[in-house]
Formats: structure tokens, sequence, C-alpha cells
């Protein structure tokens, strides 16, 4: 389990931006993603790394610890 998934989908739907734009973000600075990797991690199936969380938040253009807000 992971405990970022659904803040990552949070953020991703304020900014309005679907899966597949996110991953092509992700992939855009080294992260090779899928969509489907990504629904995954979203919905907390699929753990990820702290290199993952840093690159996730890079392509969210966002902090790291805002991953980490339970809201």
């Amino acid at each position: 389990m992971n405990v970022i998934g659904p803040q990552v989908r949070r953020i991703r739907e304020k900014q309005l931006l679907t899966q597949d734009e996110l991953t092509t973000r992700c992939n855009l600075i080294g992260f090779n993603i899928s969509r489907s990797t990504l629904a995954k991690i979203e919905s907390q199936v699929r753990r990820v790394t702290d290199y993952e969380v840093a690159l996730l938040a890079e392509a969210l253009k966002i902090d790291m610890p805002k991953l980490f807000e339970i809201t």
C-alpha cells in the first residue's frame, strides 16, 4: 500500500489533468510510467518508491510534502 495515491488523484484533478496528461508529464521528465500504473498508484494498489514520489511531485509541479498532506 502507499499513502500518497489519493492525494496524487486529488491534486491531479484539481489541476484538471487526466491520467494520460499526468503520465505524459512524467514521461517528459524521465519517469517512464503508464496510465494503468498511475491508476494503480492512485488507488493504492501499487507501492511507490521515494524516488517515484519525488518524480510525481515534480510532474505535478508541487513540493513533495504536499503529497503527504491529509485532506
